[in-house]
């Protein structure tokens, strides 16, 4: 069985507290690849053009107030 079908089988046959336990550590660790993942974009740059749109944006005054 290939790992993924593995794990989906594994996951599936928790029992309900176990399983409470496993959602809370995957949110943490899938927020933590998440924030690793910005963070290289932003290091490389990739978010730049974005930032440089929405600058530009505020400065002719076509932002709404949050």
């Amino acid at each position: 069985m290939p790992s993924l079908q593995r794990i989906e089988s594994q996951v599936a046959s928790l029992p309900e507290s176990e399983l409470r336990l496993f959602r809370s550590w995957f949110n943490e660790f899938d927020a933590q690849q998440w924030d690793r993942s910005l963070a290289a974009d932003i290091d490389n740059s990739k978010l730049d053009s974005l930032a440089a749109e929405a600058l530009a944006q505020y400065g002719a005054g076509q932002c709404k107030p949050l």
